[in-house]
């Protein structure tokens, strides 16, 4: 935090105030903006908030892929040490891992540069009677939660302010509670609710609107409701009586969704992902987006959705002139667990979205890429929600993608208010809603007389962390598999499994049956690394520790 805003300030020193120099040079660059200059129009103002957007795809081009590695996904390039991704993936972290230092800065820049277009847009002059001013505060609110959620979602409690930073004795902040900072996430997102509209078809993913502040409320609240890891190294919760209200609160929004023009895709699952990968926006099911398209190809964000986490295609062996008749390259960082493809319903079409069995070579004779099976290979299955394939051939950078990541969408709202309705006892409403999400994906309608067909052994593993004796047990083993047949690599599996409190067990159950375990050399080595009562964190940055006394030398647990 410290080391991001101390980087700031100087960048804003330089862009809004006048230097002591200032008498000798005395024309300016029409790019130069005083504080008290910048804040005169709403086309300023409009340009400040994207300023906050444009924090989002650096967190997401690259960085957080591995976040989310649970017992769906795995890095597999080699298990040796990186410092970075694979190291994050098989919990083998450390305070000096880069990529986990970049996403700490990354979300503190994010957060202060809300921070600072909220108190500049709230003092300009006519701001309480503008509803434009209102609306583009209600967009600076919603990035603030978002970027809120995430500190404590990653790190729980953490350094924390809500007010611009204009020197450097407050850069060094204390811990936050988490729950102040819950506190301020609802704060900020019924204010953005309240001030922003529901999304049209005219309307972008890309930017915050009714739908996904009510939705990013519900997420929050459910996290809220969930087990957390606290600075004594034990997992608790809040007690049914508060978890039920931030439950009802969670059914409130679901009931508010009723008014939008929210829905699934009309196109069905595949048809939304191969969307995606395309580069076409929906507002039906696609609630907020982070986007990567820039005009020039080259300034912003480096995008690798579906590079990093689809499935492998060669380079082609081509000349510079002839880039945009083929297919970019795949890197192919990510597999897939391979059991997870046999515990869909054979129906289902989220099965073969969610697993690729195969892969792209380039030919020489045929001067092409070709199509290779790897149905034997399972060690070498892939992601496959993203993919080359998808997307307009001639990409201006072969190795970079356009592709958007969508954060929230439809399909996990409705999931989302399925778990609340069975936390609150209203198991009808939850099949319900669990069943309109597999009516989409063309599998079967479940309930509890054929429960066991789909939820149980020898169709996928029995879960001995997961009561289901009763029928909110049951629920509560379906939306396990509900929600990673949904929502797999989309950077939530993790969190909930976190909030669930069952992370450490999920990864060791997965590490002991997976087949790429079964020879000498384990492929996917998460379950013998997590260690419950730490990896449910990650580390405060090594450098953020040095710099900021107030943390006292005190990391999260057991780092």
């Amino acid at each position: 935090m410290i080391a991001v805003i101390k980087k700031i300030l100087i960048s804003v020193s330089v862009i809004l105030f006048a230097s002591s120099c200032e008498d000798k040079l005395t024309e300016r660059p029409l790019s130069y903006y005083e504080k008290s200059e910048f804040f005169k129009s709403e086309e300023n103002a409009e340009m400040g908030i994207v300023g906050i957007y444009n924090v989002l795809p650096s967190l997401y081009g690259d960085n957080e892929m591995a976040f989310a590695s649970s017992d769906d996904t795995y890095y597999v390039s080699g298990t040796n040490s990186d410092n970075a991704r694979r190291d994050i993936s098989h919990y083998r972290l450390s305070t000096t891992n880069k990529y986990v230092e970049s996403v700490w800065n990354d979300t503190y820049k994010g957060l202060e540069r809300a921070n600072y277009m909220i108190e500049g847009i709230e003092q300009m002059k006519g701001y309480s009677k503008s509803a434009v001013l209102q609306s583009l505060v209600a967009e600076a609110k919603f990035l603030r939660a978002f970027f809120s959620f995430n500190l404590v979602k990653y790190w729980g409690d953490v350094p924390y302010k809500t007010f611009y930073t204009t020197n450097y004795e407050d850069t060094y902040q204390p811990r936050t509670s988490r729950d102040e900072i819950y506190n301020q996430i609802v704060d900020d997102l019924c204010f953005a609710k309240s001030h922003l509209e529901w999304a049209t078809e005219a309307d972008s993913p890309e930017r915050a609107t009714q739908g996904a502040a009510r939705a990013l409320l519900m997420r929050a609240l459910l996290f809220r409701a969930g087990y957390s890891l606290n600075m004594n190294g034990e997992l608790t919760r809040p007690d049914d009586e508060i978890r039920h209200e931030y439950y009802n609160q969670i059914v409130s929004e679901w009931e508010a969704f009723a008014e939008s023009n929210h829905g699934f895709y009309e196109g069905g699952y595949e048809e939304l992902f191969k969307s995606f990968s395309a580069g076409k926006l929906n507002t039906k099911e696609s609630i907020f987006e982070v986007a990567f398209y820039t005009l020039d190809g080259k300034t912003g964000a480096r995008g690798y959705w579906g590079t990093y986490n689809g499935p492998y295609v060669d380079a082609p062996v081509i000349k510079n002139t002839e880039s945009k008749k083929y297919m970019g390259r795949a890197n192919a960082l990510f597999r897939v667990i391979p059991e997870w493809y046999d515990f869909f319903d054979s129906n289902d079409k989220r099965r073969d979205v969610m697993i690729c069995r195969y892969k792209y070579e380039w030919d020489k004779e045929k001067y092409n890429h070709v199509k290779v099976s790897q149905e034997r290979s399972k060690k070498n299955w892939y992601p496959g929600k993203w993919r080359r394939e998808w997307m307009p051939v001639g990409y201006r950078d072969p190795n970079l993608t356009d592709v958007n990541y969508c954060n929230i969408r439809y399909a996990d709202v409705v999931l989302m208010a399925a778990e609340a309705y069975n936390e609150l006892g209203k198991t009808t409403e939850a099949w319900s809603l669990i069943n309109k999400v597999r009516e989409r994906a063309e599998a079967t309608q479940i309930n509890s007389s054929n429960y066991s067909d789909f939820y149980k052994a020898p169709k996928v593993y029995d879960l001995p962390f997961i009561d289901d004796g009763n029928e909110q047990g049951r629920i509560r083993t379906a939306l396990y598999w509900e929600r990673g047949f949904e929502l797999a690599f989309e950077l939530h599996r993790r969190f909930d499994l976190v909030r669930w409190g069952i992370l450490a067990e999920a990864v060791k159950l997965t590490g002991d049956k997976s087949v790429v375990n079964a020879s000498s050399e384990k492929a996917y080595i998460a379950g013998d690394n997590y260690e419950k009562g730490k990896h449910e964190l990650f580390p405060i940055p090594l450098d953020e520790m040095q710099i900021n006394y107030k943390l006292n030398n005190i990391n999260n647990p057991k780092y």
